[in-house]
């Protein structure tokens, strides 16, 4: 059945900006989708609003708006270019939903835009809780007793009939937004309330707690014909009770019978089918460990985050085939890209075992809720082949980046027995630590069963680790004993740490041994079907298939897990530089270990390797293919952080130097240059010990902004105001630090923040732009709003950022891509704040609003090819002022319990949207909107503020009275205004437990706005000020802790909003 001819246009809509639980995995999917599309000879049009991936690459389809994803920006794409066609199932439950909206306006009908893949019948069927639930009766497919509620009452109700514990699942959500798990009426009441505001249908599913059952999933295809496949299946080593995308999944299943596989697997069709799903479709079942007993738990009707999982875990394009599908063509007919020899149809086989760890974010939020449940609190994920289970574990456990090396952290040796249990007993994100770490005290494996559910099978797994310890202790250096290390997957730096030994000597051992590992091919169909896929995972075996061509090749490595602070950006500019240097005639190879991302699909790069980012892992493939050279100024920290590791091994660095690298991250050495160049930065000095920060704080006074050098996302960042909190700094933050590096302690300068992004040669610098803050410094830059071009600085002032870039680039002797950070004072003085000798966060912004191919220039002059031979001319671009451009930050703190959602020097933003029209106040209304913050005409907002802002808040307050906002206010606050001859409503404190107190006010939505700031040291102050940002956070309300984001979105409420003032006001 060949493709539809009827359609030739096609609408794809993305994911939106990166948050928990909608990440890469979508870009991903969304790329794939528009390029499988347009493979087949459709004009592809896509929506979306992030501005950092590669999904919104000018090249990926025919058109790209960068739009906001909402009913009034869809509907502008679709007057303009009226599609035949819309895709909506590739950009998850954004997508999703946007769909289901669209079809409500009636805007599809009237223009005769037909839903392809996964119609609106079906989409309704699998998230309306309700719809599902009479589905599956039909189908007689077992799912948990239930009940759908739109209010709280009906929640009790139910529990009263049913009893505790419940699971709360709030519909077309993503990432289990809102939902969780309730033990008793006041959980179940706090939990539905926030479930029901989080659902854009006002809808609860409320069910019978399976907790403890197996949690298995299915990733299921189906064509127009009614053919169905299984993609694959994979396994929670968590039972049900922890979110899929928090817990470790291992793939093909491990535990189950032939039976019980089956059974499940005949579930899962029989569901797709049903449904009359065009594409892929994911199926989540609970399996009783005791008997043959399962439910369905949910039904995903649209690629899902277990998709990229699945593609990149049996090689086969999930999401290329499922746009296919959608277009009408059929799995029989359609080639399987991997072999070129078989079709689609085959269902994928595995010979390895497959595990994926998540990445949660408690570096970054030490203080948050870490216990996991049904909400996802993952930022990223990290993904690990093996032969066997042992391995593909272990290597899963040192691709986090979360230093450790090995299933082992040395705190849990302190811990007593009680202290353990309860520790595993938590369910955070350490448990499966202090699991091993029980097993390697000799307690007992059938109490952590019992407490855990966990399979015996991976507990005997896990203890199989503990036994190799015991023997690797046993028989220090050790030829056999460490050829079954390596076989299990034992690092290099373990080994070498418990034999006493360097890294380097135990690398030269092995070498000596010949005891390197093979590289096998990941092909689909386990070695079935003839294969030339060149996507490589390493083993302890005989046969290797990588075999090394006689071409120039360059090794590019990728950034490793999603985390805050370090996205999917760096993902973009690894697939720049790739292309780049196909198009340069080089054989690239990507080393990478994220299953969510473009750069880790196998058709991207020459050769992938899905490996480790750590220097064994990185070697290994150096000495099997002698590259020219090492790129690591792309993979964003992670990459920096191996250049050292790889040049001691004698590898080449390609681009800046680790010299030039070393002079902008090591503390004093950037000091000495900047000096030599004559810049001004903050005055500062570095410290390794509590007094000598004491010293350096006092000499240069407080307020002093403290970091650690060699991290990223401004870890461990923070304004200190005296001694006391300096020492407590000290004393926690740091322990978080993974590099011997010292502590940075300088004078925190108040002013505008700017950055730039540079190209240097070697010995000329291009310049694309100058970005401007709008937060002003102390706020971290992945954190402000973000401004193109510049808005309020002076010719003079830009003049000197643009002086003092070149002037670095050309005296650190750069080549390639670099940042820097400026901060400019009252006085106009420019100071830098810091240098990042790579690639940042904002290239692909920059690159997507200048024109700029910017990873393109900078690869080429890291392969010899200055500016000027490129026809580039050094120095700055002119920008184009006819349009602005504005980055708005967006935040997953609705998913992270105690967070504290003030901002400061360290980031925590999850991702981020772009808004561009003729207008400032245009794309910061877009950016805004496409962040997720809600902007009504009218309605009220809340004030609370600190005393030293009540000045600014004067201004403020009266432009929303201006424009007919109401007024509330804490009591020093509301006091201060009304003196001012404002009208206030005064709220009661929280300490006053009444009906009308401010965090009743925020509950009930009364209040449209939070402005809250803090800069008061008064420990009952900062509470209440913690538990006000809180509680607008988990009610889905805007909160702004900056004066200048109120300022932003002031600017954005006037511009469209007609003033209210009687003509004598009007005069005055």
């Amino acid at each position: 059945m060949p493709r539809r001819t009827d359609i030739h246009k096609i609408m794809v809509i993305g994911s939106g900006p990166i948050v928990i639980g909608q990440a890469a995995e979508f870009d991903y999917a969304g790329s794939q989708a528009c390029q499988s599309l347009r493979e087949e000879g459709y004009e592809v049009i896509l929506i979306n609003s992030n501005p950092a991936t590669i999904m919104t690459d000018a090249a990926i389809a025919d058109k790209v708006y960068i739009e906001p994803l909402t009913v009034e920006f869809a509907k502008r794409v679709i007057f303009k270019e009226r599609p035949d066609a819309i895709l909506g199932s590739l950009g998850g439950q954004t997508g999703l939903n946007l769909v289901v909206e669209l079809h409500k306006d009636g805007i599809l009908d009237e223009f005769g835009v037909e839903i392809l893949g996964t119609d609106i019948t079906a989409i309704n069927k699998a998230e309306d809780r309700d719809l599902f639930r009479s589905l599956m009766n039909e189908l007689k497919e077992p799912v948990p007793e239930s009940a759908i509620v739109h209010t709280v009452d009906q929640a009790i109700a139910f529990a009263k009939s049913e009893g505790y514990p419940l699971v709360v699942r709030p519909a077309y959500t993503l990432g289990g937004t809102g939902g969780g798990f309730a033990h008793n009426e006041e959980e179940l009441r706090h939990i539905t309330e926030t479930g029901l505001k989080m659902s854009p249908v006002h809808q609860c599913l409320i069910e019978q707690s399976i907790a403890g059952y197996k949690e298995i999933e299915y990733e299921v295809m189906r064509d127009r014909k009614n053919n169905a496949i299984v993609i694959c299946n994979m396994e929670n080593v968590d039972p049900v009770g922890i979110h899929t995308g928090d817990s470790i999944v291992v793939a093909p299943v491990q535990t189950l019978t032939d039976r019980e596989n089956q059974m499940l697997r005949n579930a899962s069709l029989k569901i797709i089918r049903a449904l009359g799903i065009c594409g892929g479709c994911n199926v989540q079942l609970a399996l009783d460990p005791n008997s043959f007993k399962y439910y369905v738990i949910e039904v995903n009707p649209r690629v899902s985050r277990s998709s990229a999982l699945a593609s990149k875990a049996t090689g086969y394009p999930i999401a290329s085939i499922s746009a296919k599908l959608a277009a009408g063509l059929t799995l029989d007919e359609i080639k399987n890209p991997i072999t070129g020899t078989s079709y689609a149809c085959f269902e994928p086989a595995l010979d390895y075992v497959v595990t994926k760890f998540p990445r949660l974010p408690f570096d970054k939020f030490p203080n948050a809720d870490r216990q996991l449940g049904t909400q996802m609190k993952a930022t990223g994920e990290v993904m690990s082949i093996g032969r066997t289970f042992e391995e593909s574990f272990l290597k899963s456990v040192r691709s986090l980046e979360v230093k450790v090396d090995h299933l082992e952290k040395n705190e849990f040796y302190a811990y007593s027995k009680e202290e353990l249990y309860q520790k595993i007993k938590d369910r955070d994100d350490e448990r499966i630590f202090a699991i091993a770490q029980w097993l390697r005290m000799g307690y007992s494996m059938d109490e952590i069963h019992t407490l855990t559910n966990i399979d015996y099978f991976f507990l005997k797994h896990i203890q199989r680790i503990i036994d190799l310890e015991k023997e690797m202790k046993e028989h220090p250096k050790d030829v056999e004993v460490l050829y079954q290390l390596k076989r299990n997957g034992f690092s290099d730096k373990y080994i070498a740490r418990n034999w006493n030994m360097k890294e380097m000597d135990l690398y030269e051992m092995e070498q000596k041994e010949n005891m390197i590992p093979v590289y096998k091919m990941v092909d689909t169909c386990a070695g079935e079907f003839t294969s030339l896929t060149p996507y490589f995972y390493s083993t302890y075996e005989k046969e290797n298939e990588s075999i090394r061509t006689d071409r120039k090749k360059i090794i590019v490595l990728g950034s490793g897990p999603i985390r805050i602070g370090q996205g999917v950006e760096f993902d973009y500019t690894t697939v720049h530089t790739v292309k780049t240097l196909k198009q340069c005639g080089y054989e690239a190879i990507i080393i990478n270990n994220n299953p969510e991302t473009v750069s880790t699909d196998f058709s991207i790069s020459d050769k992938l390797y899905f490996e480790p980012l750590t220097v064994e892992d990185v070697m290994h493939v150096v000495d099997l293919e002698q590259p020219e050279g090492v790129i690591v100024q792309f993979g964003g920290q992670t990459a920096i952080n191996l250049a050292s590791g790889l040049v001691e091994h004698g590898v080449k660095i390609l681009g800046t130097s680790l010299e030039g690298i070393n002079k902008a991250e090591d503390r004093h050495e950037f000091e000495n240059m900047l000096n030599v160049l004559g810049i001004p930065q903050p005055e500062g000095e570095t410290a390794v010990t509590v007094e000598r920060a004491l010293e350096i704080a006092n000499k240069i006074s407080y307020p002093v902004l403290v970091r650690p050098s060699y991290v990223l996302g401004g870890r461990a960042m923070e304004i200190v105001h005296n001694d006391d909190e300096l020492k407590v700094y000290m004393a926690t933050a740091v322990k978080e630090i993974s590099h011997d590096s010292p502590i940075l302690v300088d004078r925190y300068v108040l002013g505008k923040e700017l950055e730039i992004d540079a190209i240097a040669d070697g010995e000329n610098v291009f310049i694309p732009g100058v970005m401007e803050h709008i937060e002003r410094a102390g706020i971290h830059s992945g954190d402000s709003i973000s401004v193109y071009p510049t808005q309020t600085i002076s010719k003079k002032v830009k003049d000197t950022i643009i002086d003092y870039a070149i002037r670095i680039g050309k005296g650190f002797k750069f080549v390639g891509l670099y940042n820097i950070q400026f901060i400019v004072d009252k006085n106009e003085k420019v100071y830098v704040l810091e240098v990042n000798p790579r690639s940042s966060r904002t290239v692909p912004f920059l690159s997507k609003i200048t024109g700029i191919g910017m990873c393109n220039i900078a690869t080429k002059c890291i392969l010899g090819q200055s500016l000027l031979d490129q026809n580039i001319t050094p120095g700055y671009m002119k920008e184009d002022t006819t349009q602005v451009y504005v980055k708005a930050p967006v935040f997953s703190f609705a998913k992270l319990r105690s967070v504290d959602t003030v901002l400061g020097p360290e980031m925590k933003s999850t991702g981020e949207a772009l808004g561009c029209d003729d207008s400032l106040e245009k794309a910061l209304y877009k950016a805004l909107i496409a962040s997720g913050v809600k902007i009504p005409q009218y309605g009220t907002v809340l004030l609370t503020v600190a005393d030293e802002d009540k000045k600014d808040i004067l201004d403020i307050a009266r432009r929303f009275y201006r424009i007919g906002y109401g007024l509330y206010a804490t009591e020093g606050t509301a006091g201060f205004l009304k003196e001012n001859g404002l009208y206030v409503h005064q709220t009661k404190k929280i300490s006053e437990d009444v009906e009308d107190n401010v965090l009743n006010l925020i509950q009930e939505g009364k209040v449209a706005f939070v402005i809250n700031t803090n800069h008061n040291h008064d420990r009952k102050t900062n509470q209440d000020g913690f538990l006000i940002r809180r509680v607008s956070a988990e009610n889905n309300i805007s909160c702004m802790t900056s004066l200048d984001t109120a300022n932003a979105l002031l600017k954005v409420l006037e511009s469209r909003s007609f003033a209210i003032a009687s003509m004598k006001e009007s005069k005055n």
